[in-house]
Parts: structure tokens; C-alpha cells; sequence
């Protein structure tokens, strides 16, 4: 996928498709994530941001992940409201 070809929306669906498919709590580390998406750490790490809840230019994100750092490992998750909206998503076209 180019940066051309980005779409944010997409990208944050696929993001929630493949946390809500990660075993256990739904965590997942940000190398196997970008691995899984096709995209670098950096770039996950960034649309994450977005989709957390932090606020960006006064503007609170929807809070659907949250990222903890556990030892020298970033690990994303979904929040029960990231959960909720992916039980939501049509199924990914583009899946194996």
C-alpha cells in the first residue's frame, strides 16, 4: 500500500479487525500489527494516536484503542468502545 493509496478510514477498520481478532485481551505489539497490516510501526503507531483518546488540536479521538508500553514492547488494544464499533465493521473483502 502506497501513501497514496493511504485511507485513513480503511486503515482504522483493518486496525480494529485485526485486534479484534489478536487472542486473549486483544493486545497485540505494534511490529506483528504493522506486519499483519502491511505498514511500518511508525505509521501504526501514528493512526493509533488518532484512534485513542488523546486530544489532537483540541480535539478528543474516539478512544477505541489504547497503547501501554510493557518492558521495551509497545503493545495495542482495543477499549470496550473500540470492541463495540468493531462487532460493527462489514467483513474485510481484502482478508486471506
Amino acid at each position: 500500500m502506497t501513501s497514496a493509496s493511504f485511507d485513513a478510514d480503511s486503515f482504522s477498520a483493518a486496525i480494529l479487525r485485526a485486534l479484534a481478532e489478536a487472542p486473549g485481551d486483544g493486545g497485540m505489539s505494534l511490529p506483528r500489527l504493522g506486519k499483519r497490516l502491511g505498514q511500518g510501526a511508525s505509521v501504526v503507531m501514528r493512526q493509533l494516536t488518532l484512534m485513542g483518546d488523546a486530544a489532537i488540536g483540541g480535539v478528543r479521538g474516539p478512544g477505541w484503542v489504547r497503547v501501554v508500553q510493557l518492558d521495551d514492547r509497545w503493545v495495542a488494544h482495543l477499549t470496550d468502545a473500540g470492541r463495540e464499533i468493531a462487532s460493527t465493521l462489514p467483513a474485510d473483502e481484502n482478508a486471506r
